[in-house]
């Protein structure tokens, strides 16, 4: 504990400016726009958990408990708002940045260069969603539980042996990949490691396998206490993210802008390891620390191609433009031990420069990720237009870009209007704001409708998914739907082909209402 502290109390001055980054840049961008879908799908989630509402259990849940469980402890400490909203995403940005700083002063950079990488990646790490988002912290953890497994190859510390598969398992529960391949990676590595240590190192093992068990007893818990069926966790967790899986790997396009275009920065990163990793296999005498450096490199590439990979798959915006300073930090790491070269140097931090300037204008000012980049942000309202809890938003969304004031308009009359029906509702909307600031305490048996989450008919897992669907709906009785949005009717209505059984009412341009009761479900 004293050397923690003193760690602190000696970096005081690079850590203050590194929290104070990494919080500045993520309440900019969390509170600057609206991608409906992402952005409020860990709020509801989170809420949902409040309200005794537990993912697998009673909602169909494809990925990112982690998040709705953090979520919930935000929410229960500081309350439900979008500033605790965005602290959550703010303090991951934080530990990010402040573990790389810590990381690269770790493995022999010095503190002005450990500090460069860090700030870098505060401006480019969270920010680029600004809210929780499932892919942010799977990556994220990934990467802490790699940094963890460098540490260890180094120091040989029980801390970090213990850490790499918890953190790798807090990235399994924020989102399968990439922590799936990287955990057959580092099987494979750690295997390696021990061979080269000629299995002295064999005590390592140990402290693998206490974070192992410590990772079996913290999820074991939260099933047994939350009454989690097992089955339900692994159809909705496993099988039928594998089947999605299966589709999109096969479907993948590997044409230039897929592969290296758009990761080019990334690549500029990695080549900077040429020189340095020629002259560290040229050594005739390698010794110990230098098998474990090549051991560390090798790592460290393979890891960088699956968070690639798993960016592909995701076929979301691109999210791991962070990594370019990492990269950079860790060829600086090679650079330093076996090329030592002040020109590389220069040309590592006038790459941090131009990505940092340029990614921070695209994502965290023109707020791509958020498929906002071409809204006009003069153009926005105020979020506690719609409710306190929203206050400080500069509310925008590409559903209405050009008339965000008509938009807030018409979720303030669907907000009465949900208020003031008095039977049993569920709300299914991207708007997942809905249900807090509506007071709805019953929840859509979904945690989000898209063609991702909901299996389409083909797939082996749809009379499962309809199953669970139509049950929960029984179970709490739900009268009424409410379905805001005007691409969601169709998730609704396969679950009603006798047609005469429901009443259909449009109440607003956004807003439709079906009435349920005289529906009847045959499983």
């Amino acid at each position: 504990m004293n050397k923690i502290k003193n760690l602190i109390n000696q970096n005081l001055f690079y850590l203050s400016l590194i929290i104070l980054s990494s919080l500045i840049f993520t309440f900019y961008s969390g509170y600057k726009g609206i991608f409906p879908i992402d952005s409020f799908l860990i709020f509801d989630a989170g809420f949902k958990v409040l309200n005794d509402y537990h993912p697998f259990r009673d909602y169909w849940s494809i990925t990112g408990p982690f998040l709705d469980y953090i979520q919930f402890l935000f929410f229960k400490v500081l309350g439900v708002s979008w500033k605790t909203y965005v602290f959550h995403a703010a303090i991951i940005n934080i530990l990010l940045s402040v573990i790389t700083f810590f990381f690269f002063y770790k493995i022999g950079l010095k503190k002005i260069h450990s500090f460069i990488y860090a700030i870098s990646i505060s401006i480019l790490g969270y920010p680029s969603a600004g809210t929780p988002f499932m892919d942010h912290h799977a990556t994220i953890f990934s990467l802490f539980a790699l940094m963890s497994l460098i540490l260890a190859f180094k120091n040989n510390n029980s801390f970090y042996w213990f850490s790499v598969p918890v953190l790798l398992g807090f990235s399994f529960f924020s989102k399968q990949i990439p922590s799936v391949y990287l955990g057959f990676l580092f099987i494979s590595v750690i295997t390696v490691y021990l061979t080269i240590t000629k299995f002295k190192k064999i005590q390592s093992i140990v402290y693998l396998l206490y974070g192992i068990s410590f990772l079996i007893l913290i999820c074991g818990l939260i099933i047994f206490v939350n009454a989690i069926p097992i089955k339900n966790f692994i159809i909705q967790y496993v099988l039928y993210p594998m089947s999605i899986g299966e589709e999109r790997s096969a479907n993948l396009n590997f044409n230039y802008k897929n592969i290296f275009s758009q990761f080019k920065f990334i690549y500029f990163s990695l080549l900077l390891l040429i020189i340095p990793s020629y002259h560290l296999f040229s050594l005739k005498r390698k010794k110990l620390k230098d098998l474990i450096n090549i051991l560390i490199l090798f790592t460290f590439l393979l890891s960088i191609f699956i968070f690639l990979y798993a960016q592909l798959m995701t076929k979301n915006q691109i999210l791991i433009f962070f990594l370019i300073p990492f990269c950079l930090g860790i060829s600086h790491y090679y650079i330093v031990n076996y090329f030592d070269s002040k020109k590389l140097f220069y040309l590592i931090i006038f790459i941090v420069i131009v990505a940092t300037s340029k990614f921070h204008l695209r994502f965290n000012v023109e707020k791509k990720f958020m498929e906002l980049s071409e809204v006009d942000f003069n153009l926005t309202q105020g979020g506690e237009i719609l409710d306190s809890k929203l206050s400080g938003i500069k509310w925008i969304t590409p559903n209405y870009p050009n008339n965000p004031k008509k938009e807030l308009f018409l979720l303030q009359d669907t907000k009465d209007k949900i208020i003031k029906e008095k039977k049993i509702k569920i709300i299914v909307s991207d708007y997942q704001i809905l249900p807090s600031i509506t007071k709805t305490v019953k929840f859509a048996p979904n945690k989000w409708f898209d063609d991702l989450s909901v299996p389409n008919e083909d797939n082996k897992y749809s009379k499962v998914y309809n199953n669970f669907f139509e049950n929960k709906l029984n179970e709490h009785n739900i009268q009424v739907i409410f379905i805001v949005g005007k691409s969601k009717i169709n998730y609704i209505l396969r679950h009603f082909p006798n047609k005469d059984c429901f009443v259909k009412n449009i109440l607003n341009e956004i807003v439709i209402k079906i009435n349920i009761e005289k529906c009847n479900f045959d499983n």
